[in-house]
């Protein structure tokens, strides 16, 4: 993409004309006392409240902060995309010299898209489902640079390609439901960079990725950033993305900023109470498991009620009535460091396993892990799952999607088992089998002595009481037409428990277990956060008092202090009513604090399992190693992982499985073995075991290179 400058004006080979660069080679981005309101009926909201943020050329500012703290809408207020009944009622929106606030439309279109782009955070949803991707990645240079079908569509390759799309002239003609979702996000990442803006705005663009992807993900935006000399607004919840990719760091609580600074002073010298708590709460790879994870009590404010006084006030351990009563403004220190906060945090900043000054005094006993029984209440033997699929094979036979490939393993009472593991390896599939949402292929699921697999429907009846699962998305899961108290009693209901009274009854008691007010009965899931409709979700499972819970990705949508609150009620929930627990993640330090035993999953098989200190603490298989490196710290002075420690390369189909270990294309360790026979598992030291012709030998330090062949 060779360039030339002519008249201050940017011309890539094919012609495209493109923004000019800043005549100073400094700030792009200058946003002062920025305020935003939502109008909706009488009701009026004020996501973004004197809000100033900076950007240099080539810098990336992240913007991190809980949901409902502003960092989407300020973003959305800089690309003039707010929602319907929004608009900027104050401040200003400099980009290199134009004023962005009340911009006409036509001339706010010639920059979108242009000179300012956004990567939207869920790409199946960003992307229109009725066109190729080729199309749509075109689409921007057509209407910007008015190229030709053709010029647009070599435009559209050149792109795809640079993102890592393998074989963008053949994934041109493929629909997003075609791609996976990390190459989806690599298609928006490359409908951004199009036509090479100035500015990027990364809305969240890793959250619902696996650790690897999103690794990579990240990487491939810093690199880009660095090629063409953009600048980027980093916008996540991910404290730890933050760390590792921001040289800049702008920290919001209810629609204001409450503490900015360089990356490394804010996270070395934290002075806000609010970063500090956030901090805090992030679950860590060396998190001791039997204490709890400090979360912040309580939710952030309603912006639609004038509040005064500091707004972090009412979560804040340390608050004041000059806290209550003044709000306080930015104070600038050595460095560019500021804060909000009339009783700023001195001293280092914690970190999750240490306890922040803003957290009250511990309430709870140390957690107590189960030991291991040794009859299992739950049993995997050899479980299998393969759907058809449209077409046929080489050799004529039908095309199945091999989910789960032979998976076995025990669960004791009182045990959580965790699987980890990347989107498409078959976590999911496995879950709804064991609790018989789904039947196997072959194999079976052994409840207490019996095999519920073989059961027919009207066997499996009372059986169902007893194996519940609490689902991936609280909001899709809770029927939206029905009440809360409605969506408890249910399951009650069609057993043939108790009366009404009785069921409210129970109702209400679960409400109680799972921390919400009883009020919560009478409202509907849209009325409730996404932390509270996880503790619903939570809530139903429990009705029917069951022996198996199943959770799938229970906290994966959810703000790193909510997160923490919902892992700690599901630690206490699980020690006290004993339950038998499989936890299905792809956050391996959810896992790590959750779980008494691991499995990690590769294409429909277990790679490595053992105790949560054997698999992390000795790690044997390079897969497992490598989403291990993946892991972002939220320590901008962590070492950076060994190069080629990550995995990369993208997952096979598990239509047509690689032939040998699953994992050799992807592992620069493997041999001509490899290809030519399946590892079985094998016992490396007490109960840990690992599938793999080459484990490692001292665990996940040991550098080994698995990048893709």
């Amino acid at each position: 993409m060779a360039k030339e400058m002519e008249s201050g004006t940017v011309r890539t080979s094919d012609g495209f004309e493109n923004a000019r660069e800043p005549a100073d080679g400094g700030r792009v981005l200058t946003i002062r006392d920025l305020s935003v309101e939502i109008r909706r009926g009488d009701r009026v909201v004020h996501p973004v409240s004197g809000v100033n943020l900076a950007l240099d050329r080539g810098q990336t500012l992240g913007i991190v902060g809980e949901t409902g703290s502003g960092k989407s809408m300020t973003g959305l207020a800089i690309m003039g995309m707010l929602p319907a009944g929004g608009r900027v009622t104050g401040g200003s929106i400099d980009f290199r010299g134009t004023e962005l606030a009340g911009l006409p439309a036509a001339r706010y279109r010639a920059i979108r898209g242009n000179d300012i782009a956004m990567v939207f955070q869920d790409s199946m949803t960003a992307l229109n489902p009725t066109r190729r991707i080729g199309e749509q990645v075109a689409e921007p240079v057509r209407l910007h640079h008015r190229a030709s079908k053709r010029a647009a569509r070599t435009r559209a390759a050149e792109l795809l390609a640079l993102v890592g799309i393998p074989r963008p002239a053949e994934r041109m003609d493929d629909y997003p439901h075609q791609l996976s979702g990390g190459m989806r996000q690599r298609v928006m990442i490359a409908m951004a960079l199009v036509c090479e803006p100035q500015v990027v705005i990364a809305d969240e663009p890793t959250t619902a990725l696996d650790v690897s992807i999103q690794a990579e993900i990240l990487d491939l935006l810093d690199e880009l950033r660095s090629r063409l000399g953009m600048s980027m607004i980093l916008v996540t919840h991910d404290m730890g993305v933050i760390a590792r990719h921001a040289d800049q760091v702008a920290v919001m609580y209810a629609g204001r900023v409450a503490e900015t600074g360089p990356t490394p002073a804010l996270f070395g010298h934290t002075r806000h109470r609010y970063t500090h708590a956030l901090l805090a709460s992030i679950p860590s790879l060396t998190h001791d498991r039997r204490e709890k994870l400090f979360s912040i009590p309580g939710a952030p404010p309603d912006l639609a009620v004038p509040h005064a006084g500091c707004p972090f006030a009412p979560r804040c351990a340390a608050a004041t009535d000059l806290c209550r009563e003044g709000r306080p403004t930015l104070s600038e220190e050595e460095g560019g460091h500021t804060h909000a906060c009339w009783h700023p945090v001195s001293g280092p900043t914690v970190r999750a396993h240490q306890t922040p000054a803003t957290a009250p005094p511990p309430t709870a006993s140390p957690v107590l892990l189960p030991e291991r029984q040794t009859t299992p209440r739950l049993r995997v033997v050899d479980l299998r799952r393969e759907y058809p699929v449209g077409g046929r094979g080489l050799l004529g036979g039908r095309r199945t999607v091999k989910a789960v490939s032979g998976v076995s393993f025990e669960v004791a009472a009182g045990e959580t088992f965790g699987l980890v593991g990347e989107s498409g390896c078959g976590k999911s599939s496995l879950g709804r089998m064991l609790v018989a949402l789904d039947r196997p292929t072959s194999g079976e699921v052994i409840f207490d002595g019996a095999p519920v697999t073989r059961m027919s429907s009207r066997e499996l009846g009372p059986r169902r009481a007893q194996m519940q699962m609490m689902f991936q998305d609280s909001n899709a899961s809770l029927d939206p037409r029905m009440r809360i108290g409605a969506i408890l009693r249910e399951p009650m209901a069609i057993q043939g428990i108790g009366r009404r009274a009785e069921r409210t009854a129970r109702a209400r008691e679960l409400l109680r277990d799972v921390g919400l007010p009883l009020s919560v009965l009478e409202r509907y899931p849209h009325e409730l956060s996404g932390g509270q409709r996880q503790r619903v979700g939570l809530a139903r499972a429990l009705a029917l008092d069951p022996k198996v819970l199943v959770a799938d990705e229970p906290v994966s949508a959810l703000d790193v202090s909510i997160r923490s609150q919902v892992l700690n009620l599901m630690q206490r929930v699980q020690r006290e009513r004993e339950l038998s627990s499989v936890v299905i993640s792809h956050d391996l330090a959810v896992v790590r604090y959750l779980a008494d035993r691991v499995g990690v999953m590769y294409l429909g098989k277990l790679v490595e399992t053992g105790t949560t200190e054997e698999v992390y603490g000795a790690t044997a298989h390079p897969y497992t190693a490598g989403l291990l490196a993946a892991v972002p710290e939220a320590d901008p002075g962590a070492p950076l992982p060994r190069a080629g420690t990550r995995v990369r390369g993208e997952l096979p189909s598990p239509i047509d499985p690689p032939s040998g270990c699953r994992f050799r294309t992807r592992c620069a360790l493997a041999t001509e073995v490899c290809a030519a026979a399946e590892p079985a598992l094998t016992t490396v030291a007490g109960t840990h075991q690992v599938a793999c012709h080459h484990p490692l030998r001292s665990g996940a330090g040991q550098p080994v290179e698995l990048t893709a062949r």
